[in-house]
């Protein structure tokens, strides 16, 4: 059973920092591209990272870049979120994606239609 899990959530600090993780099984992680979205309170989904299925090539949305770095552990089937400098507008569900379409591919994937496997997500509120 492909899935995806999502932990390292709670509420933060303005300033403050968190790492997300989401754990796969149930395909081979290490060939496939993966990424992170959220869900802002009353917005729509938005494009977070992502990274390609060796590690060597990642992307941000320009709100989070210089602040958010994505990596991934092939050996731990896991893709993790370190987030620096967290803001109030950072505060949304964060969910993991992984596309599963086709193994060893190059390019990057920013969009969600791009994504076929999602986890239920994580909450993220910054606050103080």
């Amino acid at each position: 059973q492909v899935r995806l899990v999502e932990s390292g959530g709670g509420l933060v600090q303005p300033g403050g920092s968190l790492r997300l993780s989401c754990a796969a099984s149930g395909f081979t992680f290490s060939a496939y591209h993966m990424g992170w979205f959220r869900h802002p309170p009353g917005k729509e989904r938005e494009f977070v990272a992502t990274i390609n299925w060796s590690g060597a090539g990642t992307n941000y949305a320009d709100s989070v870049k210089g602040r958010f770095t994505i990596s991934r552990d092939n050996a731990k089937n896991t893709v993790y979120l370190q987030m620096n400098n967290l803001k109030p507008e950072d505060t949304a569900v964060y969910v993991c994606a992984a596309d599963v379409s086709a193994r060893y591919s190059g390019g990057l994937r920013a969009y969600s239609q791009e994504y076929n496997v999602w986890g239920q997500g994580t909450q993220v509120t910054v606050s103080s």
